[in-house]
């Protein structure tokens, strides 16, 4: 089984700038899932479009210089579904299904419902949607791995300030209401798992003030695992050292 890592590179071309490509051959990961790549591939050079001994996928927004996501792959998927097949979300190009025979990897940017909550209904029907798209896959016997910026801190454990934050984007009652959702699904946020009633486990920090030195941040990037590949995880790390971004890779090794 694979090892997999999720990063929001805040634009991959920035992220190229301060040693992506590098990273990505140092850290021998089998799948790299990458969400606000911030560009088209016809704005990519073909080291980034295709490195050597990578296969490649990119999911776009019509806007360009907005969201986006990528998976690299050492091996070829099997199927690959780019986007949820939904104009609204689509659109915005936020999601890539990859069937890679063992699993099926859903590699989401997960919408911010903004300071005014102005998208929170937009964010809540595209987690429906992920949900319920896991859901038929586990329904026809597939095992399913849901990773991603879900740009929601599950618990009062996944950021530094939660009493501060609790009327903010990214810890609405709602936003996270559907982590519960999805975890009675029988969906395991197997980070949470090796790590119980641990805090000061964050993918995300603010540029202001110096926050991620002082390791005030959130945790926002996730593997949500079908029970299956659960119980086959050997580790899942959030490697906070690997800069690039205002987020961090977070890694995950299947047996």
């Amino acid at each position: 089984m694979p090892s997999i890592v999720t990063w929001n590179v805040n634009g991959i071309r920035a992220c190229a700038k301060k040693g992506y490509l590098e990273w990505l051959e140092a850290e021998g990961a089998d799948i790299v899932c990458l969400q606000e790549t911030k560009a088209h591939p016809d704005q990519l050079d073909e080291e980034l479009l295709r490195p050597g001994g990578w296969h490649t996928a990119f999911a776009s927004a019509q806007k360009r210089g907005y969201s986006g996501v990528a998976i690299y792959a050492q091996q070829e998927a099997q199927g690959l579904q780019i986007g949820l097949g939904e104009p609204e979300f689509d659109d915005e190009g936020r999601t890539i299904v990859a069937d890679f025979g063992a699993f099926v990897l859903i590699n989401g940017y997960f919408p911010n419902s903004q300071h005014s909550h102005a998208r929170l209904p937009y964010k809540l029907r595209y987690d429906a949607l992920v949900l319920e798209r896991s859901q038929a896959l586990r329904a026809a016997g597939r095992e399913v791995i849901i990773c991603g910026d879900f740009n929601a801190a599950h618990t009062e454990l996944d950021l530094a300030r939660p009493k501060a934050n609790i009327n903010n984007a990214g810890f609405l009652p709602e936003e996270r209401a559907w982590v519960d959702d999805a975890l009675a699904t029988g969906l395991v946020d197997v980070f949470r798992q090796r790590h119980p009633g641990e805090n000061g486990h964050y993918s995300w920090w603010s540029y202001r003030m110096g926050a991620r030195g002082k390791n005030i941040g959130w945790r926002l990037d996730y593997f949500l695992c079908s029970p299956g590949i659960a119980g086959r995880v050997q580790d899942v790390r959030i490697l906070k050292d690997v800069l690039g971004s205002d987020h961090c890779p977070v890694r995950l090794d299947l047996v």
